[in-house]
């Protein structure tokens, strides 16, 4: 199994696994939605509360400002020495305190730790009037998106089998596929359409297999069989991941992989334990 980064920073990767299966492919893409953990805020005591909002919509609205998160630093409640009751090693305190007139925003929660603070100070909870205001403490803590949406580490996270694209010798050059695909993959060149290469990189990969090139040349009327095809490799996966800022990208993918690779030892080692009990 290969794989191969196009980009790859804090907050966005794309990249090609090839010699995978779809069902591989799936697991690392549920893996980095669902079982990598990020800290999220899941308990608030709320002092006052004048806005608009019920305290309710309001403590929702906190939970799911992402929140810059150390993994060495934290572990999960449930596995705590202190048992669940909450200490510095599974939980993060933050206060909010703000009165009106002006918008409450996620940069008005201040953190215990000034290094895991919100990703952004500009998220935008509720616009607090004249004589309004929002009095509060949140607790957060790790824990991953299988449980809930707002410990999930990914805003975009997906894949799509590697697109094929067969040029024929009946293609006569007119051009009629060039202009149609939406992400300009093709050109044409000494009278003969082929894919587009940039910076020694093809655009094969950049096709989204929506097949109008096909259906305009079928609509040319050359003969009966397009002389443009488009196909998928099932064994080559084009991945896009977009981190929300709680990790890096690199470390969802990291953790993902991890997860998959336990959760694989521990089925063999139960199905070894089965196949002893067995003899």
């Amino acid at each position: 199994m290969d794989l191969v980064f196009s980009r790859l920073d804090d907050s966005v990767a794309r990249f090609t696994i090839s010699g995978a299966t779809p069902a591989f492919a799936n697991a690392l893409r549920r893996s980095m939605i669902g079982e990598v953990p990020t800290l999220a805020i899941e308990d608030v005591r709320i002092y006052d509360n004048t806005s608009v909002l019920f305290d309710e919509i309001l403590a929702h609205r906190l939970g799911m400002v992402p929140i810059k998160t150390d993994l060495s630093q934290f572990v999960r409640r449930s596995e705590c020495s202190c048992e669940g009751v909450g200490c510095p090693q599974c939980t993060i305190t933050f206060t909010m305190s703000k009165e009106g007139p002006g918008m409450l925003t996620s940069g008005d929660l201040i953190s215990m730790d000034p290094r895991t603070v919100p990703v952004h100070n500009n998220v935008p909870i509720v616009k607090l009037w004249e004589n309004q205001k929002v009095v509060l403490e949140a607790v957060a803590e790790l824990n991953t998106g299988s449980e809930h949406a707002k410990w999930q580490p990914t805003l975009a996270c997906g894949y799509k089998e590697f697109p094929m694209i067969t040029i024929h010798d009946t293609c006569d050059g007119c051009k009629k596929c060039v202009d149609e695909c939406p992400r300009d993959v093709l050109e044409i060149s000494e009278n003969k359409v082929r894919v587009r290469v940039v910076n020694g990189e093809s655009k094969e990969k950049d096709c989204s297999m929506c097949r109008l090139c096909q259906t305009a040349c079928m609509n040319s009327g050359i003969g009966e069989n397009p002389a443009i095809t488009i196909g998928a490799d099932s064994t080559k996966f084009v991945f896009v991941v977009e981190s929300d800022g709680s990790l890096p990208v690199k470390e969802i993918i990291e953790r993902a992989l991890l997860h998959i690779k336990s959760r694989s030892t521990d089925l063999t080692d139960a199905l070894q334990d089965i196949s002893t009990e067995g003899l």
